[in-house]
């Protein structure tokens, strides 16, 4: 490794992209590799849909960020107030939402919703019955534990949902324009957010067709359901954004906290929110964030421990590694038309290890 980029070899992370898309594991991608000083390499290939006359991919389309919102906005969030004294991540979820009783959920952390070890359950699909915000964050307020918390790890849509309603209540406001002014304007994330304007449009790959009992095709709303159920706003879900956008972000992350001259997150909270949470025995969940595995993960085989990233269902992906200097956005819709198919697990690890072969010059 001699920390060169190798531009011979960024030309085949483009040919990794081009060949998923041949194969039909997503009409298109944007990727991007940051490091501390900025951007280093930006890819764009494929279309927004299978069509022939669908747009070509641009490097600042906007994209179904999907789960990134748990990372992006509600983990953010949360680092951001308990770094200033204003949250606790440690005490019971009771304390903030005191319905949630009964059932031993009074021994339910913040921290254990942060590491997904909280006893609650993957995934319900409200969307099924609930029509608003509120009908949904009652039914999650209601829900049974299925396991005994800290004892086992199981990734839960609920339990952000549970955070997103605390950092509301935190904050004193809603949710998304927390977000919009504690995270996107200091960061300079200026196309991200929530239910983006119908002039965006063109600019918005598709995602899926008739996906839970929505007719016809999703495109410039919210894919996930429960998400969509609750207006498109919602703490696991709901975000619309752009490579160059994430990109800021993972290079604020890889720089401790500091972009632009700026510190505009705390380095100590993002020391601690992205090291294993060490709840759960072998699991690999720090708070809100995942870590490289060794029995495989979407990063690949070259980012170094220490590492942290997340996934999003549509197919978006981000990773930092702070010891070897580099972050990856990778953005897809591999859910157009349709969510089957699992080429997405093998397009993840080869993109990640043809960017760090290239930039890294491994």
């Amino acid at each position: 490794m001699n920390g060169e980029i190798d531009h011979d070899r960024l030309g085949r992370v483009a040919q990794v992209l081009e060949h998923h898309v041949a194969e039909q594991t997503t009409p298109g991608a944007v990727g991007i590799a940051v490091r501390r000083k900025g951007v280093v390499a930006r890819w764009a290939v494929g279309h927004h849909t299978y069509e022939p006359d669908s747009p070509s991919v641009q490097v600042d389309d906007l994209y179904d960020l999907a789960s990134l919102t748990k990372v992006v906005v509600t983990t953010t969030l949360c680092l951001i107030m308990e770094s200033e004294g204003r949250l606790d991540i440690d005490a019971p979820v009771a304390a903030w939402l005191p319905d949630f009783k009964g059932n031993r959920r009074e021994f339910v952390t913040l921290r254990h919703l942060l590491a997904h070890c909280s006893g609650l359950p993957a995934h319900i699909p409200f969307f099924e019955t609930c029509g608003s915000m509120d009908e949904v964050l009652d039914q999650v307020l209601a829900t049974e534990l299925v396991y005994e918390p800290g004892t086992d790890t199981v990734y839960s849509d609920l339990g952000f949902l549970l955070l997103g309603m605390i950092v509301a209540a935190c904050g004193e406001d809603a949710m998304q324009n927390l977000a919009q002014r504690m995270v996107f304007d200091p960061l300079g994330m200026h196309e991200i957010g929530y239910l983006p304007k119908p002039e965006l449009l063109s600019r918005i790959p598709p995602t899926e067709v008739n996906a839970e009992h929505r007719g016809g095709l999703i495109h410039g709303e919210v894919h996930d359901g429960n998400a969509s159920a609750m207006g498109g706003i919602a703490p696991h879900a709901g975000l619309f954004g752009k490579g160059d956008d994430l990109s800021r972000y993972l290079q604020a992350m890889l720089c401790d906290g500091r972009l632009d001259g700026e510190q505009v997150l705390p380095a100590e909270g993002i020391r601690k929110f992205t090291r294993r949470a060490g709840i759960v025995e072998g699991s690999t969940r720090a708070l809100g964030w995942d870590t490289v595995s060794v029995t495989g993960s979407s990063a690949g085989r070259h980012f170094s421990e220490g590492s942290y990233g997340h996934m999003g269902f549509t197919g978006t992906t981000v990773w930092a590694d702070p010891v070897q200097d580099l972050g990856v956005v990778l953005l897809t819709n591999r859910v157009h038309p349709s969510r089957e198919g699992d080429g997405i697990k093998r397009l993840r690890p080869e993109f990640h290890d043809a960017v760090a072969e290239a930039v890294l010059g491994i």
